[in-house]
């Protein structure tokens, strides 16, 4: 869901900068965009699924160029109603911005579905009928490919419809990591805090637990990939979703895919088109503009409001792999590290008069992280390298997922 946002949101700025630089014909000089124009419009995205869960209908506002995030319609009543005539009530949720039902359910084939919502001045929208559409299931698969003369590992996603009646697809994927920092020691180096200085003195403290060694990192697809098999000989599926170069230190530990499909209907597949073809700047800067991108959603008081956004029924199909280095590459050589590890060594020289505090400056102003040998106090040797080569936190989390199997 996160990503569709992120193309509805450019696709609102986008028609505000297109009109400006319209407007403006030609300029040389820099300007800071605003909005002169705004249309306050209903921003919706609601896709309910075959899955059983809790599901999710997110209800925005358009927000003008200037400003960063768009602004959750709080307070409305939201509900999806069958043809069965049972009603599922939804609830929102303060801390994800989301329309969460109050009770897990799922969309069932030969049911119709609508969604109804009020805003909290009254005003009533609803949604077209929608009815689930087939099951496709999929597999995914790591092969050893060479894209633009780079070597690395492709994930593949394969699926296949005997009946030809899916034809339709959207995907999406979120992949995590594990990172593990190669300089992490069990100790760390404070100053101690009985001796404010001038002359410092360090202790050594152990860490806990390691809680900084191990990490795992997750991150979202963001870009539409949509599929038609429309007009082929069969309805298959050999799509490479994501390409990973043998050198990208994601895969230098272990590394976790989860592809997702949604089998979309045809009014589904062309708006989610057509809201692609709309993100790209050659559209948007070309001369002949497209009109407004109309989902299935209406007022129910007004039938000239404009409304961004689809209901949408679809099944999904989804499918998690892991893999280590050494599963795909058997001799070749591991990736770096995400970032350069080189240690940087400071004598200790304070008899000297080289200055205790500039070093204890020098180390915490970069952001440093101590990796020591030496006695206690007053270290002969002080070696330290960048803070993710022995924090691993400072890039990721050490919060290891629930669904996460070494």
């Amino acid at each position: 869901m996160k990503f569709i946002m992120r193309h509805i949101r450019f696709l609102c700025k986008a028609i505000a900068l297109v009109i400006f630089c319209l407007s403006m014909g030609s300029c040389t000089e820099q300007y800071a965009f605003q909005t002169n124009t705004f249309e306050n419009i209903l921003v919706v995205q609601a896709n309910i699924t075959n899955e059983l869960k809790k599901q999710e209908i997110k209800i925005t506002r358009s927000y003008r160029l200037e400003e960063n995030l768009p602004t959750p319609e709080k307070g409305a009543i939201v509900y999806v109603t069958d043809s069965e005539k049972n009603s599922y009530e939804f609830e929102f949720e303060d801390f994800s911005g989301l329309y969460v039902s109050s009770n897990p359910f799922q969309a069932v084939p030969g049911r119709s579905y609508q969604l109804n919502f009020s805003t909290k001045d009254g005003k009533s929208y609803s949604s077209e009928m929608e009815t689930l559409t087939p099951v496709s299931e999929i597999q995914v698969e790591p092969k050893i490919e060479t894209v633009d003369g780079e070597k690395g590992v492709q994930i593949r996603v394969t699926s296949f419809d005997p009946s030809s009646k899916s034809q339709f697809y959207r995907f999406e994927y979120d992949e995590t990591y594990k990172v593990v920092a190669p300089d992490w020691k069990p100790n760390k180096l404070i100053v101690d805090p009985s001796n404010p200085g001038p002359e410092y003195t360090f202790l050594t403290v152990p860490r806990n637990n390691g809680e900084s060694r191990i990490c795992y990192t997750t991150k979202k697809s963001d870009d539409l990939m949509l599929i038609s098999n429309v007009g082929l000989s069969e309805d298959r599926i050999n799509l490479p979703i994501r390409f990973i170069n043998i050198k990208d230190p994601v895969i230098m530990q272990r590394y976790s895919i989860i592809v997702r499909q949604y089998v979309q209907n045809l009014a589904s597949y062309t708006y989610y088109k057509t809201l692609k073809n709309l993100s790209t700047s050659a559209s948007l800067l070309s001369q002949v503009q497209p009109g407004f991108n109309y989902g299935n959603l209406k007022s129910n008081d007004d039938p000239n409001e404009k409304i961004i956004g689809l209901f949408e029924v679809s099944s999904i199909s989804s499918k998690r792999i892991f893999f280590n280095f050494r599963d795909i590459f058997i001799t070749e050589q591991h990736p770096s590290f995400f970032f350069s590890c080189a240690p940087l060594e400071l004598l200790n020289c304070w008899d000297v008069g080289c200055g205790g505090p500039k070093i204890y400056s020098i180390v915490t102003g970069l952001g440093r992280e101590f990796i020591f040998y030496g006695s206690q106090n007053y270290m002969e040797r002080i070696i330290f390298v960048p803070a993710p080569c022995g924090d691993c936190t400072q890039i990721s989390s050490n919060i290891r997922p629930l669904f996460w199997i070494d």
